[in-house]
């Protein structure tokens, strides 16, 4: 029996980049063997064990076989004569399929040492179509690693799965995991731009899909097209390390763009109301969390009205912390000023450009909860006002309290 180390911690280390997991791979052993050592089983597909100390992941060597279509259409095969190029070949990509032992010594059968070094994601074997999460996977990685390109053969490869209909069959809930992974990596875009290069975005996000091509009006948008404004939007999120119910904001907040018809172009008069019904629409079949579609529902309806608010007054402030319900979810409105920062810096040539409606704003909201709500509701029914007059007044001292927020400072 011998341990390897394999995957994406030998891939990390050779990259310099920190190694968070240590996946382990035994070759040469029974279950048994394992069992009786004191490791402990955790796997339903397969078997995977922790180690009784360090409680590691630690899976026996093993073969898959494509049984039906989708994710979860493979029976495994694990037993002792299972080699350990048999296991790394039935990986994804070249540079996870290295292996290290518990010398430090490399074994890389399929060349994944010299593809980290070209920078390239390459497919391991023709298996790689046998799963479609892997088109995503690769799509999170081109997003993770800086510079990497996607290998010409496996870029036809990923084409002629898409066509076959193998991403079709993609359950819900993996799409958004790996679709929310990659909006966390450092250059979100690059996984959209993978997506739509071999055809997969417009079969799993055809809402995004169709922004392409879309122009917008040059002097707010001297980028143009939608979707080019929607990748540099992403890349803004990442680079402002806005949290996921951001990033997923700012994926959502101009779809409706999409929809215009190309005789209004380059004007989207009402987008916004678009945006929020394909937002929903969007976050339902991807069963998105609640926070990142609330979030993003907000930003599509309101995002115009935030980079217009220097124009507002107290009365419009109010009225705009009401509709984004400011008042019992500061955080969240706080998350919905920095998508539409990140909307804002997301042209060219304005990237590092200043946002002054987030501060303006969180500033009014402060001023706004400062007022004492209980008080004022005694106050207006000892005067013998009643369900909405009571309403009215705390409204009333809200916008008083943003209005003197907003009167400039004395000289």
């Amino acid at each position: 029996m011998k341990k390897w180390l394999v995957g994406g911690s030998v891939r990390d280390a050779l990259l310099g980049r920190p190694v968070n997991d240590h996946d382990w791979v035994v070759v040469g052993a029974s279950p048994q063997e394992l069992l009786d050592q004191g490791y402990l089983p955790v796997g339903k597909d397969f078997p995977v064990f922790l180690h009784p100390q360090t409680k590691e992941e630690v899976a026996l060597a093993r073969t898959e076989r494509k049984t039906a279509p989708g994710y979860h259409g493979f029976a495994f095969h694990a037993d002792p004569g299972v080699t350990l190029e048999d296991d790394l070949q039935r990986r994804d990509l070249t540079i996870n399929a290295m292996a290290q032992d518990e010398d430090g010594r490399i074994v890389d059968p399929y060349h994944g040492r010299a593809d980290l070094d070209a920078k390239l994601l390459r497919h391991v074997s023709p298996a790689f179509a046998e799963d479609p999460v892997r088109i995503l996977r690769l799509a999170r990685f081109a997003a993770r690693f800086d510079g990497f390109t996607v290998a010409p053969e496996t870029e036809a490869l990923m084409e002629q799965m898409v066509e076959a209909g193998e991403v079709d069959a993609l359950v819900a809930e993996r799409v958004w995991q790996e679709i929310a992974r990659g909006l966390m990596e450092d250059r979100p875009s690059r996984m959209f731009e993978v997506l739509r290069g071999c055809g997969a975005l417009a079969r799993l996000l055809p809402e995004v899909d169709r922004l392409w091509g879309v122009p917008q009006p040059e002097a707010h948008h001297p980028e143009i097209d939608t979707g080019v404004h929607l990748m540099m939007v992403l890349d803004a999120a990442a680079r402002l390390g806005a949290p996921l119910a951001v990033r997923y904001a700012c994926l959502g907040h101009d779809l409706g763009k999409g929809t215009t018809p190309p005789d209004e172009w380059p004007r989207h008069i009402a987008h916004e109301a678009r945006s929020v019904t394909l937002v929903e629409e969007m976050s339902e079949r991807l069963r998105v969390p609640a926070d990142c579609r609330e979030t993003a529902v907000t930003v599509a309806r309101e995002h115009g009205n935030v980079h217009r608010s220097a124009s507002l007054d107290a009365s419009a402030i109010v009225r705009l912390l009401d509709r984004c319900d400011a008042w019992r979810r500061p955080e969240r409105f706080a998350d919905v000023l920095l998508a539409c920062e990140c909307d804002a810096r997301g042209r060219l040539g304005l990237e590092g450009e200043p946002y002054p409606q987030r501060e303006r704003l969180l500033g009014a909201l402060k001023a706004a909860r400062g007022v004492d709500t209980a008080a004022v509701a005694a106050q207006a029914t000892e005067q013998g006002r009643q369900g909405p007059a009571i309403a009215d007044a705390i409204r009333r001292a809200r916008q008083d309290a943003v209005g003197v927020f907003l009167q400039p400072l004395a000289p």
